[in-house]
């Protein structure tokens, strides 16, 4: 029985990589915009990060569902994901949270293997 891939890490990597852009569109491609008048910058930065939100969204939806999280972790990581550095605070929160997936597929497993063997 193959162990299920971790979507608590893919939703990890989508947060990290989602909230490099978003300082991207604050810290660069916003002073582009005002300061060297320069509003490609924010379109293009802009389209970027709202696609990857898109994107931690739908992660964000599978990983609740898959890994059985409630409503409150779920709500907890689309707070962060609002926030400018909010992904890189609840990154070691996030590790922990990949860790515990690991553990109940590593657990669910071994009871399978159990349950098939003694019957």
């Amino acid at each position: 029985m193959a162990r299920p891939t971790n979507p608590v890490l893919r939703l990890r990597t989508v947060t990290l990589i989602e909230g490099v852009s978003f300082l991207l569109l604050l810290c660069i491609a916003m002073p582009l915009k005002y300061l060297a008048d320069l509003p490609a910058a924010v379109k293009i930065v802009g389209w970027l990060h709202g696609l990857l939100f898109i994107a931690v969204c739908a992660a964000l939806v599978h990983t609740t569902i898959a890994a059985r999280w409630p409503l409150t972790r779920a709500a907890l990581v689309l707070v962060a994901a609002l926030l400018p550095f909010g992904p890189f605070v609840m990154d070691r929160q996030m590790k922990r949270f990949a860790q515990e997936f690991d553990e109940r597929a590593a657990a669910a497993a071994a009871a399978a293997i159990t349950a098939t063997t003694t019957t």
